[in-house]
C-alpha cells in the first residue's frame, strides 16, 4: 500500500528553563486532571510532568512523560545552558529502569502525556494554564508528512506490549484466556 502525504496539527509544549522555579504546580494540576474522577485528588506519583530539580544549584526543568523504554540509555552526557549543567537524565521523558519517574503507582504500568485531550478535551493542558512564570507555553502548529496506514498502531496494542515488558507474553496470555472464558459465561 502506498504511503499518503497528509497534514497534522503537532501540539508541543515548550519549556524556558530560566523561567521555572520549581514550584510544582504543573505535577499538581496534571495529577488533579488525570484523577479519576476528574479533580478527586492530587498525587503527584500519577502526573504526566515532573520537575526535575537540583535546588542547591538552583535548577529546574520540567520534563513530559514519553514513552516507555526497557533499557536505560547508555549516555550520561552533560549540557550547560547559562552556565548551569544539566545530566542528559534532567530532559529525558522516557519511562525507564533506572529511575521511578512516569510510572502509574497502582499498576506499575508507564504514563504517557496526552497533553490534556481526555474527554472533553481542554484548550491548553492544565499545566501551561497553571504555570505562573510562562515557563510552559503551549504551541500548536501543522506538518506535512507522509504516513503508511500499516505502521499506525493503537492503543490496544501499545498496552499490550507495556504489559507484556513487564509480565511477559506467557502471563499475558493466561490473563487475556482466564478473561474470555469469564466472558463467555
Amino acid at each position: 500500500m502506498k504511503a499518503a502525504r497528509i497534514s497534522k496539527i503537532v501540539k508541543e509544549i515548550k519549556v524556558d528553563i530560566d523561567k521555572c522555579t520549581g514550584c510544582r504546580a504543573c505535577e499538581m494540576a496534571c495529577s488533579a486532571v488525570h484523577a479519576k474522577p476528574k479533580y478527586s485528588s492530587i498525587n503527584p506519583a500519577r502526573s504526566r510532568i515532573r520537575v526535575v530539580s537540583d535546588e542547591l544549584n538552583d535548577e529546574y526543568v520540567p520534563i513530559r512523560a514519553g514513552d516507555f523504554t526497557p533499557a536505560e540509555c547508555t549516555g550520561r552526557h552533560v549540557y550547560t545552558i547559562s552556565g548551569k549543567e544539566y545530566s542528559e537524565c534532567s530532559f529525558c521523558g522516557a519511562s525507564c529502569p533506572s529511575r521511578d519517574y512516569f510510572f502509574e503507582p497502582d499498576s506499575g504500568l508507564p504514563l504517557k502525556c496526552d497533553m490534556c485531550e481526555d474527554v472533553p478535551p481542554l484548550a491548553e493542558p492544565m499545566c501551561v494554564q497553571v504555570c505562573g512564570t510562562d515557563a510552559l507555553t503551549y504551541v500548536e502548529r501543522e506538518v506535512e508528512r507522509e504516513e503508511n496506514p500499516q505502521e499506525t498502531r493503537g492503543e490496544i496494542e501499545i498496552g499490550l506490549e507495556s504489559l507484556v515488558n513487564r509480565y511477559g507474553l506467557e502471563a499475558v496470555i493466561g490473563g487475556l484466556n482466564r478473561m474470555s472464558k469469564l466472558q463467555k459465561r
